[in-house]
């Protein structure tokens, strides 16, 4: 039975792991190694979980060079035992671990997340050349991983990539023209992101992937630039640097206050009305400039309490604010009603909300308009 022989090593094992010599340790790995890739296909559980055992015993008492032959060994072994795959693929040393992130089939979704979450790049490149690697696993490499594993997992056509890992590639794209290449060619890049993508690219950048893409992704290519040349150009961003160092000015002086808010609204200075209310909550100015112009009154609430304005300040700015549509009477009681019953405490809280996904919505916005 092919049981007995792997009980017949224990006390071999025993004396190579407490007291045998390097080299005897060494040979006794290679030996109940051969002993489990002959017979290993007919074990039953157990006997399985007995050399799981044994090999993990081993290993943790010889060097690099005989971990990694372990390693690739039984890296292609569809019946190596889970415990001792488990283990090498979390050795530090990626001479030691490569092989069974790359090509092990015994290692699970859960073990990829946790050694992608927690080991450096060599083993994020290593876990990238993975066949079907799913969502969970290329989640964690595209939030982690530098160029050049990026582009490596980019070139793994099997790999799967949720909108988070699509979104946070086309990301790294935006430095790095060779991943705007290997993107470009990947056939089930959505449409959006090879749009956000090709926006982003240089013109050279641009040729090159028209010249090297197969007919059938060079359709949609010249489409999309098609697309992009029609479309009307981008307003130049706000430029609020002046009213910003204005502000700051006042802050350092203690004079930002409901005095110089109103007089910043009597002067149509909006401007620095939104770069005023943004240094009081510590947001961008552009986004407090979208809420003041914006249709939602009770919006502007919200930075007014977080601040601590008096009632008067906060109607003289929701009075004169450069929203299209005057606010009426009935709407000014409503919000002084809401202004009192809203607590500074709450108004703050949602202040935080907003800073947290300022930039996640900046970025859903772009694929939005795409």
């Amino acid at each position: 039975m092919v049981q007995q022989p792997a009980q017949s090593i224990i006390g071999e094992l025993e004396d190579a792991v407490n007291g045998g010599s390097p080299a005897k340790r060494v040979a006794t790995l290679r030996r109940v190694t051969d002993l489990f890739l002959h017979d290993g296909e007919r074990l039953s559980e157990d006997q399985v979980k007995v050399f799981d055992d044994v090999l993990c015993l081993l290993i943790a008492r010889v060097e690099t060079r005989a971990r990694a032959e372990l390693s690739r060994r039984l890296a292609p072994i569809d019946y190596a035992p889970f415990e001792i795959i488990e283990t090498l693929a979390s050795d530090d040393e990626i001479e030691v671990a490569g092989e069974v992130l790359t090509h092990s089939s015994r290692l699970g979704t859960d073990a990829l997340v946790r050694i992608a979450s927690t080991k450096g790049q060599d083993h994020l490149m290593a876990i990238s050349a993975r066949a079907d690697l799913p969502e969970a696993v290329t989640d964690v490499i595209v939030d982690r991983g530098e160029g050049k594993v990026i582009r490596k997992l980019a070139n793994n056509a099997s790999a799967k990539f949720s909108e988070a890992g699509y979104s946070g590639m086309v990301a790294h794209a935006d430095s790095d023209d060779e991943l705007v290449e290997i993107l470009g060619l990947r056939i089930d890049l959505p449409m959006r992101f090879l749009r956000d993508l090709l926006r982003r690219a240089k013109d050279a950048v641009r040729d090159r992937l028209l010249a090297i893409a197969p007919r059938t992704i060079q359709a949609q290519i010249r489409q999309v630039l098609d697309d992009i040349a029609q479309e009307a150009p981008m307003p130049p961003p706000r430029d609020f640097s002046l009213a910003e160092q204005l502000v700051k000015l006042l802050k350092d002086l203690n004079e930002l206050d409901d005095a110089a808010i109103v007089k910043f609204v009597g002067s149509g200075k909006f401007e620095e009305v939104a770069a005023a209310l943004a240094a009081l909550n510590d947001v961008p100015t552009d986004l407090m400039a979208r809420v003041l112009e914006g249709p939602r009154s009770d919006l502007v609430l919200i930075p007014c309490k977080s601040a601590g304005l008096d009632w008067m300040t906060v109607e003289t700015i929701l009075r004169h604010r450069p929203f299209p549509q005057p606010i009426g009477e009935k709407s000014i009681w409503q919000a002084n009603l809401d202004y009192s019953r809203l607590s500074r405490e709450t108004a703050q809280r949602t202040i935080r909300f907003w800073q947290l996904h300022n930039r996640i919505e900046k970025q859903d916005t772009r694929i939005n308009a795409a």
